[in-house]
């Protein structure tokens, strides 16, 4: 797809906003993609949860893993739309899972935040087994917007994670990709009805719950995002330095909320894709030294 078309389909998903509109700009991005092996799993058969996997070629028992959760303001977004995440990663070395979680209105807060959590400890489970001396493959958190968030909490809120048995330091690393972290007092009626009552919006807030034992983190954002303000990520970096905590804050000039995420599958667009595998580098995760180098 040309960047021309590219940007009409951003236009049209950013300004109107329409559902057939948005269904375009994924049904396009998502398009080939038959060079990466990909299988459905469901990891919550109480609520019909899924998750799809998508393999690195030649993963092994040593092959980075990562699971990703997309935004959608709590109330919207399917897995498969974001099979470019998946996809994008998995063809630089990282085994991606892209995981549903379900949302307002037919639950509220924390239900999504545990529906991830027991996805994640799937995830754990199945595709970072631990070997025989207890090692596992390096295991990273993703998160888009609202899946920011909810990864966020599953980062800094312990309760989350001990309740499927993990702990925030089995996580080899967190990214968060224009992530909403502190963002009381909320006004928009219909995210209100996401987190109930006003009493209970302190503990929605990741940051509130940072107390020194989170895993290192990669927060990016773009200066143009009007959906969630980069002072969320920036708030958040500067808690985490204050406690001594491994953070790495990236902020890209000109661009705004879709266009971060959309860096994944077009790296001309932000360098999310890279960054990302960088920092996975970094962290113990063997990638593709090429990815790291790509621009377009």
């Amino acid at each position: 797809m040309t960047l021309r078309r590219l940007r009409a389909l951003l236009v049209c998903v950013v300004a109107v906003a329409a559902s057939g509109c948005a269904a375009g700009l994924f049904s396009a991005i998502n398009l080939g993609g038959g060079d990466i092996a990909q299988r459905d799993v469901l990891f919550d058969p109480a609520h019909g949860l899924q998750l799809t996997v998508h393999a690195a070629p030649g993963a092994d028992a040593t092959t980075p893993v990562a699971l990703f959760f997309y935004g959608g303001s709590w109330q919207r977004g399917a897995r498969e739309d974001y099979a470019f995440v998946g996809r994008a990663l998995a063809r630089c070395g990282v085994t991606t899972a892209v995981a549903d979680y379900r949302k307002s209105p037919d639950v509220t807060f924390p239900a999504f935040v545990e529906d991830a959590a027991r996805a994640l400890a799937w995830t754990r489970a199945q595709l970072t087994p631990a070997a025989a001396d207890g090692s596992r493959a390096p295991l990273f958190l993703i998160g888009h917007s609202a899946g920011a968030h909810v990864g966020g909490l599953l980062a800094t809120d312990a309760r989350f994670l001990a309740a499927v048995g993990m702990r925030a330091r089995d996580l080899a690393g967190a990214i968060g990709v224009a992530g909403p972290y502190d963002f009381l007092p909320i006004t928009d009626p219909a995210i209100q009805a996401v987190f109930g009552p006003e009493s209970g919006w302190p503990a929605t807030q990741p940051i509130n719950f940072v107390d020194g034992d989170e895993p290192a983190f990669l927060l990016l954002h773009g200066t143009d995002d009007t959906v969630v303000w980069p002072r969320n990520s920036e708030r958040l970096a500067a808690k985490l330095q204050t406690l001594g905590e491994p953070v790495e804050l990236r902020t890209y000039p000109g661009v705004g909320h879709i266009r971060a995420v959309l860096g994944f599958r077009y790296p001309s667009l932000a360098p999310t894709l890279r960054d990302t595998l960088g920092f996975i580098a970094a962290r113990g995760g063997r990638v593709d030294p090429a990815c790291l180098s790509a621009k377009d």
